[in-house]
């Protein structure tokens, strides 16, 4: 049973069954004993003595001694019905006394000499023949029978108890036990430290409670990967902004030592300002669109017409190395998205595409439809990227050194970013190589089409 409210309702239902069945067992136990081996050794003596009484004083004799015997039991009277179908004493009987006495006057078992055994009650003949019935009844009938008695009662109550303690003291420590250690783990994520693990000693446990350290696991996980990320990316712009300042800072000096070329330096600096202003501008779109429930806004629009433009411009910047964009397909499909990131993320990946293609090759670009929505997909006959490093591409100034530096490719944030709006969009962006060359597929689900 993997389910935790299965396991509970099935503990309770079975001590519930525990409880009824040994009180049962124990209602018949003591109620056997109460009920029918006292009154089968007490009933022949008491029965023998009544009829040598009557033997030897008659009628009046064994009134007498009724008299003085009717209390023998604590619980019970002691009667003696006469012929007359009454107690000799003239007392009224009960109707369980009056059920039992029917039962005696059923019985055919023949008397030997003045006395009568029977398992409901003996019977004692007198001299004229006349029949009595000694008749032992309870003196106080409950509703509840035999659980009315006070060992039955007591009993009960102490199964009921002790049943009930055990098995509440086992699932509370087998609720608490993963919760205290749930507990612990959030106060230790709270003073930051992320290594902490619960779900040691649950694998072989699958209920909600297991699930739930698991889960808090993966949490930890993920903040202990953010945390990493967060720090490797405020490494990585420091390392970024501080190539640009330095080379601003030598332009600086060259334009300040005579005789100098200040113009030429004024350019550099221009050049390297715009590089840092677009470095910022990428890291705060970057910011906006990280995590998975980034909050964009989002309009109806074609993607065919964007795709165009984007195509337009990348075969603009390819016309120096006689790259051209092969477009197969189309969308003819609305999308409901944002349009500028979307182009954004189309531009990066085909941009790349065509810087890194050799001269005089195409870059294809396709669109086709998949069973989840909506595929693009644009290849190059470039160098392609190490399997190892297919997945980083992705992350933040992420570079791979065989195919791209400083000198020829951006920042490395343009696929980051390319990620990031897929994911905005419900999509994926996925790299892989080809036997030509190199290949990113961008995704969309089909909520991102327009109906």
């Amino acid at each position: 049973m993997h389910s935790l409210f299965l396991r509970i309702f099935v503990l309770f239902w079975l001590a519930m069954a525990l409880i009824v069945c040994a009180s049962i067992a124990t209602t018949f136990t003591i109620a056997a004993r109460e009920y029918e081996p006292p009154e089968l050794q007490r009933r022949p003596n008491v029965a023998m003595q009544a009829s040598e009484v009557l033997d030897r004083g008659g009628v009046g004799a064994l009134k007498s001694w009724l008299q003085a015997s009717k209390n023998l039991s604590p619980d019970r009277d002691l009667f003696i019905i006469g012929p007359d179908g009454r107690d000799i004493l003239g007392r009224s009987i009960s109707e369980i006394a009056a059920r039992r006495l029917e039962v005696v006057n059923r019985d055919a078992a023949a008397p030997s000499r003045n006395y009568r055994p029977s398992r409901a009650a003996p019977q004692i003949v007198a001299a004229d023949g006349s029949l009595y019935t000694v008749l032992f009844s309870p003196r106080r009938p409950s509703v509840f029978g035999a659980l009315s008695l006070p060992a039955i009662s007591l009993t009960i109550l102490g199964i009921a108890l002790i049943v009930s303690a055990l098995t509440s003291w086992w699932l509370a420590q087998h609720l608490s036990a993963p919760i205290r250690r749930i507990q612990a783990g959030a106060r230790a994520l709270a003073s930051e430290n992320l290594n902490i693990r619960v779900s040691d000693g649950l694998e072989g446990r699958k209920d909600e409670v297991a699930v739930l350290a698991r889960d808090f696991d993966a949490m930890s996980d993920q903040l202990r990967a953010n945390r990493a990320a967060t720090t490797q990316l405020l490494r990585d712009i420091s390392h970024e902004l501080r190539s640009p300042l330095a080379r601003m800072r030598v332009a600086l000096g060259l334009a300040r030592q005579p005789p100098a070329d200040v113009t030429r330096q004024l350019d550099r600096l221009e050049r390297e300002i715009e590089r840092l202003d677009s470095m910022i501008s990428q890291v705060l779109k970057l910011a906006r669109l990280h995590g998975a429930n980034a909050r964009i806004e989002k309009e109806s629009f074609e993607l065919d017409e964007v795709i165009e433009e984007v195509v337009r411009d990348a075969n603009f910047e390819g016309a120096i190395k006689h790259c051209t964009v092969n477009v197969q397909g189309s969308a003819k499909a609305a999308i409901l998205g944002n349009r500028e990131l979307l182009r954004s993320a189309i531009e990066n990946v085909l941009r790349n595409a065509v810087r890194y293609s050799p001269t005089e090759t195409p870059v294809d670009l396709s669109i086709a439809r998949a069973r989840s929505g909506l595929e693009i997909a644009i290849a190059d006959h470039g160098p392609g990227v190490p399997p190892a490093d297919l997945e980083r591409i992705f992350e933040p100034f992420y570079r791979v050194a065989e195919s791209r530096d400083r000198d020829s490719g951006g920042e490395g944030i343009g696929l980051a970013i390319t990620a990031q709006v897929m994911k905005a969009h419900g999509g994926a962006a996925r790299a892989r190589n080809t036997p030509g060359g190199f290949e990113v597929r961008l995704s969309l689900p089909d909520s991102a089409l327009a109906v």
